[in-house]
């Protein structure tokens, strides 16, 4: 089994309902975001999946989210835009973009600090 693990970033603000702390408040982060796809077998040219086509969907995702007040958006209206929820969120989104045959996004970690995130491991 081959992985392949891509890196980028964004910035954007999000309040934590029902917190009863701190980060209840509006507060924003720099977040940083690792995505890995699995693939068993390789192409002709021995690639699983260009690099490339990784980034090109991750930061398609990614703008989605980038500079945005994440609670006022359609897929965290109602559920909290905590680190667990955005790496689920991440994670499926690129699935959707990015899942074949021959490749598969197995799991998404968002980092909303230098020492803190959360990883959303997709099931097989």
């Amino acid at each position: 089994m081959y992985e392949l693990t891509v890196k980028s970033r964004f910035a954007a603000a999000h309040q934590l309902r029902a917190y009863q702390g701190r980060c209840e408040n509006l507060h924003g982060h720099n977040w940083v975001v690792q995505a890995t796809l699995e693939a068993a077998s390789l192409n002709q040219i021995g690639l699983a999946i260009d690099f490339t086509e990784i980034k090109k969907a991750l930061h398609e995702v990614l703008d989605e989210l980038d500079h945005k007040h994440l609670n006022d958006l359609p897929m965290f209206r109602e559920m909290n835009p905590s680190s667990e929820n955005l790496s689920r969120w991440i994670c499926e989104a690129l699935a959707a973009r990015l899942d074949s045959k021959d490749v598969r996004v197995s799991r998404v970690t968002t980092w909303e600090s230098e020492d803190a995130c959360a990883t959303y491991v997709r099931e097989h």
